[in-house]
């Protein structure tokens, strides 16, 4: 089981040499998504990659993720993490547009690239397009291969440049999404800080790493509030209460690590909180309706 796809990996897998983008300012490059010889059926993995995706795709598709899959009909912007394992399942044989691959390195001067909320989480990662939107991408990802293919001496500023002007044109079409919460209602407010402090605890990335919060308690005493003040608080906002999203959220992650790493269920349960493998074991049984070891051995969730 793979934990990473390295970039070398990826060129070889589309029979490409890594040509664009290495120029010590990290690595960037665009393809057509009809030129990638990708075969469809190719088993479904789950590994993580080590660079960032945008995906500008028109046809019938489904991503899957350690946790759910989503499908893509018609014209989307799909935004891949490499921290967030998935598997790309092509329905349609015939299928067309552009894939941007980049590495956190390229885009370092503008900032952490991991906060922008399209890349956070699956549920913001794809946006599907009305005709007149394709247009206007259409044409962000044919200038940035033109500009890509030209010889001017600060293409790839120029490249981040419009990178960034895609990200932020995405987010502005989907704005709930990773948004703060600036209202003045203190439940909100509430909400948001402890969504804050239980995403940051993610994504588990070394076998020793272990999260901090995983009791209401815990995230209670970090917000300087009584746990029943922050239970009655996401109970209004979110209909869950403190526990069930923390759960959720553990189990999300439990998920995403027994599908894309080789760890023992135990190293799982250790990074995950659970000082005894048999107290994890029981709690993934009651969120999955399997053992860690049954859902390791499925092919998709």
């Amino acid at each position: 089981m793979s934990s990473f796809l390295e970039l070398k990996s990826f060129y070889k897998h589309i029979n490409r040499e890594p040509e664009s983008g290495e120029s010590g300012v990290g690595h960037f490059n665009i393809f057509k998504v009809e030129d990638l010889m990708i075969s469809r059926d190719r088993p479904a993995t789950y590994s993580r990659r080590n660079f960032f995706k945008v995906s500008l795709v028109n046809g019938h598709s489904k991503i899957h993720y350690a946790d759910q899959s989503i499908e893509v009909t018609g014209s989307s912007l799909v935004f891949t993490n490499p921290m967030i394992p998935y598997h790309w399942e092509r329905i349609d044989e015939q299928q067309s547009g552009y894939v941007c691959i980049f590495t956190e390195t390229f885009f370092s001067r503008f900032g952490g690239i991991k906060d922008y909320p399209v890349f956070q989480s699956p549920g913001a990662a794809v946006i599907n397009l009305a005709p007149e939107d394709v247009c206007i991408y259409k044409n962000l990802f044919e200038k940035m291969l033109a500009e890509l293919e030209g010889d001017y001496a600060f293409k790839y500023d120029f490249l981040r440049t419009m990178l960034l002007e895609l990200l932020h044109s995405a987010q502005k079409m989907v704005p709930a999404a990773g948004q703060p919460h600036t209202g003045s209602n203190a439940a909100e407010r509430i909400t948001a800080l402890f969504a804050e402090l239980l995403e940051r605890q993610f994504p588990i990335e070394l076998s020793n790493q272990v999260i901090r919060l995983n009791a209401p308690s815990a995230f209670a005493k970090q917000l300087n509030i009584h746990v029943n003040h922050l239970n009655k608080a996401l109970k209004e906002t979110t209909g869950q209460t403190t526990s069930q999203l923390i759960s959720e959220r553990i189990a999300q992650e439990a998920k995403i690590l027994l599908k894309s790493t080789n760890w023992t269920v135990n190293e799982i349960a250790w990074g995950l909180g659970f000082e005894e493998p048999n107290h994890f074991s029981s709690f993934f049984r009651n969120a999955a309706g399997m053992t860690p070891r049954q859902f390791r051995q499925t092919d998709v969730d």
